[in-house]
């Protein structure tokens, strides 16, 4: 099997990836790298020489004899180079403006900040504990997610752009379950919460959720 997808079953940057494979039905190999266990698999000098960011998720083509991280890159590179599938970014350069600007919103503004060395360095150097943790990452999910949903009703149809799935969609779902888990009450979202239930139905998003990865702990 040519690709491989290093990731982390919470992860939801690795998230999306998974979700944008299944979406443009492409056969590919799953390797767990734990971030937590042993100080973090991501730090050790194997994973390195993959990915020397010591971040999943990592992407490796070995027919095309790359190696791509940072999500949004990767989804796009498959978007581009597989034709199987559903296109995860509009025909339109307006279109694909608007779906790159919302994925952005949240893999750019809000996913980052929760980030799990954005958090360890809240708890290390400034002695946050776990509550300070979880609202410091709530505040900014809350802010993100505000201005997704008032974007949202001019734009919004099925899911985040009309009635296709996009790599937005493919960005939202994962944020949308990293809120829940760190207690933002959706039901504020109403857009957003009924087009992520519109997602879960599909198979692709099913396959890629954290719960039914190789490496999910419950």
């Amino acid at each position: 099997m040519s690709i491989k997808l290093y990731g982390y079953w919470r992860s939801t940057s690795t998230y999306r990836v998974r979700i944008a494979l299944n979406l443009k039905q492409i056969d590919y190999e799953y390797v767990p790298v734990h971030l937590l266990e042993n100080g973090g698999a991501q730090h050790a000098s194997a994973y390195k020489r993959i990915n020397p960011s010591e971040l999943v998720p990592c992407l490796v083509d070995d027919d095309a004899d790359i190696i791509l991280n940072q999500s949004l890159s990767i989804i796009e590179y498959l978007d581009e180079r597989f034709t199987t599938g559903s296109p995860l970014l509009p025909a339109h350069a307006l279109e694909r403006a608007r779906v790159r600007g919302l994925s952005q919103d949240i893999a750019c503004d809000i996913q980052p900040l929760g980030n799990l060395r954005v958090l360890n360095q809240l708890r290390e150097t400034f002695s946050a504990d776990q509550d300070a943790i979880n609202r410091w990452t709530a505040h900014w999910i809350e802010t993100g997610l505000g201005g997704i949903e008032t974007r949202l009703q001019t734009q919004a149809g099925k899911y985040c752009f009309d009635f296709d799935v996009t790599m937005a969609d493919v960005c939202l779902v994962p944020q949308v379950y990293n809120a829940i888990r760190f207690g933002v009450d959706i039901s504020k979202y109403p857009l957003i919460a009924k087009i992520t239930e519109n997602c879960e139905q599909l198979e692709a998003f099913q396959k890629a959720h954290p719960q039914n990865q190789i490496d999910a702990v419950s």
